[in-house]
């Protein structure tokens, strides 16, 4: 089953900020509500003088002090006043009227939020006596003056409209910076590649990224190396072809030139098309190979009974007696291959070996078992190649210094690709003496 870690991100990422809006919507609000609603300390602490101007004339003058306080408190502050008892009794001469009861049931306290009422009324505010809060307390009516101005519509907008555009604005970055900036990327890199600008190799950095256009991004850089292996070797194949063409057709014109007898000419045709014959007929399988990747039927192949095939037309073609060519495999050794492919594969390897075999030399063909996979190995006892050498060995139409015979570089190259299609590996290695070719193949099981 495929992960989708892309989506699960962009959903963290929608909670987290849903989560964050409400978080500031709320603090904002609270922040707000306390600063608009609420009286501040300085206000607080002047309606408690009052209380505590209230409780002092009680003390010391009585109802009828009380009376005098609260005419004059009113007459200053063009408010109500009244001071109440434990049980809502007036304490001064001034009895409440059943319209005050009404009013005293939506007394407020000091810290409490304050704002006018359904009817455009001030709040009434119930300060408490500061030394003896249970004997009294000075219920005023609140001053206009002293009234908090609450929120106004430009913080509603700024707490309702311009945060959260704010908020969304950083969404939208966050999800442009984590999705759109990335596929301008490939976009960019994909009208290179349109423009057939496949100079560049440089990776994107979005390929060590672990989701979905992590796995774009190298899906597309793949594609890309495809493509730059399929025009590099386009030039190689146009540049060797036309050199390799080239050379057989200036021999046949010499040829034909220098009036030689029919018998010999008949010979030099025969063979500069042989050779050209070849030379065309590897370099499109090759290409075949490179291009089309075939997926080839594969079926349980015993290795010795291919080896005791080619060693025999081997053989034939070679002078050379079989006992030069032993395969130290046992009839346990199967893989599962396309059996023409490895067959090829074998072939031009054995027949590179004999070609750098001394004159009383062996090719041998051994083997073991790695996990899941039959590992190979053809050994011959030539001369070995320089190290710095090895990877040049399978680089289409290109020959070493030493190189003896008259090919064109494509032996291996095929042969490498054979083996690749059957989900295998090809390499070489220097032995003691000579040169190793290791191949590894999937083990098949016997059949029945």
């Amino acid at each position: 089953m495929r992960r989708h870690p892309l989506l699960w991100k962009l959903a963290l990422l929608q909670i987290a900020f849903c989560l964050l809006l409400t978080w500031i919507i709320w603090i904002w609000g609270v922040s707000a509500e306390r600063r608009t609603y609420f009286l501040s300390a300085a206000d607080q602490q002047y309606l408690a003088d009052y209380a505590q101007q209230a409780e002092g004339i009680w003390h010391n003058q009585g109802p009828a002090g009380l009376a005098r306080f609260s005419e004059e408190l009113m007459a200053r502050e063009d408010t109500w006043v009244t001071v109440l008892g434990p049980n809502l009794q007036s304490l001064s001469n001034t009895p409440l009227t059943a319209h005050n009861y009404h009013q005293l049931t939506f007394m407020r306290q000091l810290n409490w939020p304050m704002s006018r009422r359904l009817q455009d009324e001030l709040p009434y505010v119930s300060i408490p006596f500061p030394g003896q809060p249970q004997q009294g307390q000075l219920v005023i009516q609140l001053p206009e003056r002293l009234l908090p101005g609450g929120l106004t519509p430009w913080t509603h907008v700024l707490s309702h409209g311009v945060m959260p555009t704010l908020l969304a604005a950083l969404l939208g970055l966050l999800i442009y910076r984590h999705l759109v900036l990335p596929l301008n990327r490939l976009r960019d890199r994909a009208d290179a590649l349109r423009a057939d600008d496949l100079d560049s190799e440089a990776p994107l950095p979005l390929i060590k990224r672990r989701d979905e256009l992590g796995e774009l991004a190298q899906a597309f850089e793949h594609m890309a190396s495809r493509l730059r292996q399929s025009l590099n070797q386009q030039r190689l194949l146009l540049r060797t072809l036309s050199h390799e063409l080239r050379t057989p057709l200036a021999r046949l014109r010499i040829a034909h030139d220098s009036h030689l007898p029919a018998e010999h000419m008949r010979q030099r045709l025969d063979r500069e098309i042989d050779d050209m014959q070849r030379l065309l007929e590897d370099t499109l399988n090759l290409a075949w190979m490179d291009t089309e990747r075939p997926q080839l039927a594969s079926e349980p192949v015993l290795v010795l009974s291919v080896w005791e095939a080619l060693c025999e037309d081997a053989c034939f073609e070679s002078g050379w007696p079989v006992e030069r060519l032993p395969c130290l495999l046992g009839e346990d050794c199967y893989v599962q291959v396309h059996l023409d492919s490895l067959a090829q594969a074998l072939e031009n390897l054995l027949r590179n070996a004999i070609r750098y075999s001394p004159p009383a030399g062996k090719v041998t063909l051994s083997g073991w078992r790695e996990g899941d996979a039959w590992h190979l190995c053809l050994s011959d006892q030539g001369p070995g190649v320089d190290p710095q050498d090895l990877p040049s060995l399978f680089v289409p139409y290109q020959r070493l210094k030493d190189s003896l015979g008259e090919g064109f570089g494509l032996g291996l190259a095929i042969a490498q690709r054979a083996i690749e299609l059957q989900q295998g590996r090809l390499w070489a290695s220097n032995g003691q003496p000579g040169l190793c070719m290791h191949v590894l193949l999937p083990v098949a099981r016997p059949p029945d």
